[in-house]
């Protein structure tokens, strides 16, 4: 997945320094509707993923999308199911707070797992940017 993948990188990095208080994480990998039952008993969601926004590559940015047309034009290859995802979550009116931490990649790469040297800097900033959002935002 080349830099589209960095969601799973952040993740496994938050691991690494043991997951911030209070927060459960989860590899949604590609998203997908199997997703919906991690909304259900939350009251924020946070998701982590790679945008193509024309932002430098490793600009982390935080959104709080309420619906799909909130999200930047373009994200990464598993932008549709991730949108869709989030419009099913209100229809459902499951209704928690969704927190997005979108990564600009420069674009779509080659299908490895090793992301661009750029993008793999970024993984503690945006780690960290989580972090610092989640210890500022306790539930």
């Amino acid at each position: 997945m080349g830099d589209e993948g960095v969601g799973i990188h952040v993740v496994q990095h938050l691991e690494a320094e043991s997951p911030p208080d209070g927060a459960d994480l989860v590899d949604g990998g590609t998203g997908g509707f199997h997703l919906l039952e991690y909304f259900d008993g939350y009251e924020r969601v946070v998701l982590v993923d790679a945008t193509i926004d024309g932002q430098p590559p490793g600009t982390v940015t935080v959104l709080e999308p309420r619906f799909s047309s909130d999200y930047p034009t373009t994200l990464s290859a598993h932008d549709i199911g991730l949108k869709d995802l989030i419009d099913a979550v209100y229809l459902l009116e499951k209704n928690p707070k969704i927190v997005l931490f979108a990564i600009s990649i420069g674009q779509i790469g080659s299908l490895d797992l090793a992301l661009s040297d750029e993008i793999e800097r970024a993984v503690p900033s945006a780690a960290r940017s989580i972090r610092d959002y989640l210890t500022a935002h306790p539930l």
